[in-house]
C-alpha cells in the first residue's frame, strides 16, 4: 500500500466508531449491548483454536496452544477475542480505532491478569509500520468499515507467509436483513437499533476478491447458525446470514 494511497483513503467510519465508543463500558457485560458477542464467542473460538492449531501443527488439547505465535485482533473493542487468545499463549495486538474501546480493554486485562499489546490504532497505520502477524482476527468488523477492499488490503499485507487470516461477517442479503436487522435489532432487540446498516453488509466474493488479489487462498467457508432451543450459535452450512471464511499465505519455498 503506498504512502498517498493512505494520505488520501481511509477504513475509518467515525460514525461507527463512535457508537461503539458510546457503550464501551457494556463490552464485558454479558446481558448488555454486546450480548450477542459474549452468545456469538464459544463458535467462533472453537473454530479459530482448531484451524489455527491444524495449521501450525499445534496440540487442541494444550493449555497454551498458542505459544509462539503473534496475533493482531483489529477492530478488537473491549478485548473479547484478545483475551482468550492470549490465555492459550499467543503474543496478541489488540487494535482498535477508539481510544474509549482500547482503555476498557486495558482495564479488563490488569484485572485478568494477562498481557496483551492494546493500541489506538487503525489497519493502515499498522500495514505502514510493517507489522506482521501468524494469525489476523477480522472478526465482525468489515461491516463498519469506510472502505471494505482497502481495509481487507491492509489486513492482509499483514499476514505471514503461512499465516491465516479469520473473517467474520453478515451477509448482504433478505434473510440477513430480516434476521440479522429486523429480528435482531427491532423484535428480539438483541443489539441497539442502528448496530448494522443492510447497504453495509458484504457479501462473501467481496471479502474473497480483494484477500485473493493480496495474496492469500480460502481455504474454508462456514455458515453460523443460531438455534433458539438451546440458546447457542453453532457451525452451519447456510451461509445466508452469518459466515466465516479462512484464508492462508503460502508459505515461502
Amino acid at each position: 500500500m503506498t504512502g498517498n494511497a493512505q494520505q488520501t483513503k481511509g477504513t475509518i467510519d467515525s460514525e461507527e466508531v463512535a457508537r461503539f465508543s458510546a457503550m464501551a463500558e457494556e463490552w464485558w457485560d454479558p446481558t448488555g449491548s454486546f450480548k450477542p458477542l459474549h452468545k456469538f464467542n464459544p463458535v467462533r473460538l472453537s473454530y479459530i483454536k482448531q484451524e489455527v492449531c491444524r495449521q501450525f501443527g499445534r496440540d487442541l488439547n494444550a493449555a497454551d496452544a498458542f505459544k509462539g505465535l503473534r496475533f493482531l485482533d483489529i477492530g478488537c473493542g473491549g478485548g473479547l477475542l484478545s483475551e482468550p487468545m492470549a490465555r492459550l499463549g499467543a503474543e496478541v495486538v489488540g487494535a482498535d480505532p477508539s481510544e474509549t474501546n482500547i482503555q476498557i480493554a486495558k482495564l479488563h486485562m490488569k484485572s485478568s491478569g494477562l498481557e496483551i499489546d492494546y493500541r489506538a490504532e487503525t489497519a493502515e497505520s499498522l500495514a505502514a509500520a510493517e507489522e506482521t502477524f501468524d494469525v489476523v482476527l477480522n472478526m465482525e468488523v468489515v461491516e463498519h468499515v469506510a472502505d471494505v477492499p482497502l481495509f481487507l488490503e491492509a489486513t492482509s499485507s499483514m499476514v505471514k507467509p503461512g499465516g491465516l487470516m479469520f473473517v467474520a461477517t453478515i451477509n448482504r442479503t433478505l434473510k440477513a436483513y430480516a434476521l440479522a436487522i429486523v429480528g435482531a435489532e427491532y423484535v428480539l432487540r438483541w443489539l441497539p437499533k442502528g448496530t448494522h446498516s443492510y447497504e453495509k453488509l458484504v457479501k462473501p466474493s467481496e471479502i474473497e476478491l480483494p484477500l485473493q488479489t493480496s495474496g492469500l487462498k480460502i481455504i474454508d467457508r462456514s455458515g453460523v447458525s443460531y438455534n433458539p432451543i438451546t440458546d447457542t450459535w453453532g457451525p452451519s452450512r447456510d451461509m445466508d446470514v452469518n459466515y466465516m471464511l479462512l484464508a492462508e499465505r503460502a508459505k515461502e519455498d
